[in-house]
């Protein structure tokens, strides 16, 4: 058997889709194909609020299944929320779930899923260095994601991310067998998106593709063996096909969505660019804006966003992983020129040409957020120079994704990037 000391193997997984205006009307028949007969929806309560839960408990009433719903799951989830959710699906038994709504709703999901299958300690498969990175004993039940935002591809990833409270700072869980079984991806779902959540949740999608791009590749780690392959490959050839794709409907779409929320079309490709998007960092891996945004939104103070809960500070995660993606681009793009200046042509391919060419990818971006109202860099949500030490801290607790970054990092770089983001324009 050759002997190889770097890695030349790739795995590439995807959730099984259903994409489509009125998708979601055929839920009952698509849980049921999946051996599910008694399930639970996860929502939030915004969600909830319009309808859209109680529209597939319907349509899975209809399809002959006993259904509950779930409407408490936490806009941006805590250790707390998970755990609330736990609790409340362990009063009952489950042969299936249903999470309804963006990234907060899928991933608490993920995690009653996960917990309620194999219980343990919440830390006990919480990512290293915060947990044990334990992997599910087996199987998990039938999970199906029906996405409310075009942001943040839970939908086809294998990671759910929440925020310790205690701790300030984001971590997640990450196993290929947390990806959902089934996704089904209804536009019209989309329509009643407010401006300031399609910017943010965009962003995000965004993000997921220009990390995913960039990331290390996956032929430059060491080799790994079948049971210590991650879900985390870093770039690979299959990956990138989709983040290109994902990168032409964003630049299509993405200011039109924003602009008018009506917009079907516009809809559409921001749905199906969060879904390619997904499946080239649920594979790849996302780096150093993801890492950066934990902190950013672990540590906030007094920001509170329009159109997003007000009771309490909040940085939304899409707005949290834009605010540090120039400077973090800047910082990347000695390891593959090529690939930051294709990205930023796709992007905008009408941009001036700026006079250094490290400088082309964070004009573009800049633009793009200045034009659909993210705020200028963190001290657009409220921290100063001052706060960056802690916010490196919390950063650097983040290895697992700092691991894909196609430069090693420290410290001092990530201060760095920090200090460069606090205003971005």
């Amino acid at each position: 058997m050759t002997e190889y000391l770097t890695e030349t193997v790739f795995t590439w997984g995807a959730t099984p889709l259903k994409f489509g205006a009125g998708a979601v009307d055929e839920i009952g028949w698509d849980l049921a194909q999946l051996g599910a007969r008694r399930v639970l929806i996860v929502t939030d309560p915004g969600v909830a609020a319009t309808g859209v839960p109680q529209r597939v408990a319907d349509a899975a009433k209809a399809g002959g299944l006993t259904v509950e719903v779930y409407d408490r799951a936490h806009v941006e989830p805590t250790d707390a929320s998970i755990t609330e959710a736990v609790e409340f699906a362990r009063q009952s038994e489950w042969d299936g779930f249903v999470g309804v709504g963006g990234g907060s709703a899928i991933d608490t999901a993920k995690a009653v899923n996960l917990l309620t299958t194999y219980p343990a300690d919440l830390f006990d498969y919480v990512n290293k260095p915060l947990g044990e990175s334990r992997a599910p004993a087996g199987p998990l039940k039938p999970l199906v994601a029906v996405p409310t935002t075009a942001g943040t591809g839970s939908e086809t990833t294998p990671v759910c991310v929440m925020d310790f409270l205690g701790l300030k700072v984001k971590s997640g869980i990450s196993h290929p067998r947390l990806r959902p079984s089934m996704a089904v991806i209804d536009p019209l779902l989309t329509l009643s998106m407010p401006p300031e959540v399609t910017a943010a949740s965009g962003m995000d999608v965004l993000c997921h593709a220009l990390e995913s791009y960039t990331a290390k590749p996956y032929t430059s780690f060491p080799r790994h063996s079948p049971e210590t392959r991650v879900a985390y490959n870093g770039s690979n050839p299959i990956s990138d096909a989709w983040t290109e794709q994902a990168l032409r409907l964003l630049a299509r779409s993405f200011r039109k969505a924003v602009l008018d929320g009506g917009d079907l079309q516009a809809r559409t490709d921001m749905m199906l660019a969060a879904t390619f998007a997904g499946m080239g960092f649920g594979n790849a891996g996302v780096h150093i804006p993801h890492a950066c945004a934990y902190p950013i939104a672990g540590r906030v103070r007094e920001y509170r966003p329009a159109n997003y809960p007000q009771d309490e500070a909040l940085v939304p995660h899409g707005e949290s992983v834009s605010l540090t993606a120039p400077a973090a681009f800047r910082f990347t793009f000695p390891t593959d020129p090529d690939k930051h200046l294709h990205a930023a042509a796709i992007l905008d391919p009408r941009a001036p040409r700026q006079a250094e060419a490290r400088e082309q990818l964070p004009f573009v971006l800049s633009s793009l957020m200045r034009d659909i109202g993210i705020p200028n860099g963190i001290g657009g949500v409220g921290y100063t120079d001052s706060d960056i030490p802690a916010l490196v801290e919390g950063t650097m607790q983040q290895q697992r994704l700092l691991a894909v970054a196609p430069r090693a990092v420290s410290e001092d770089d990530i201060a760095a990037v920090l200090a460069d983001s606090v205003e971005n324009w």
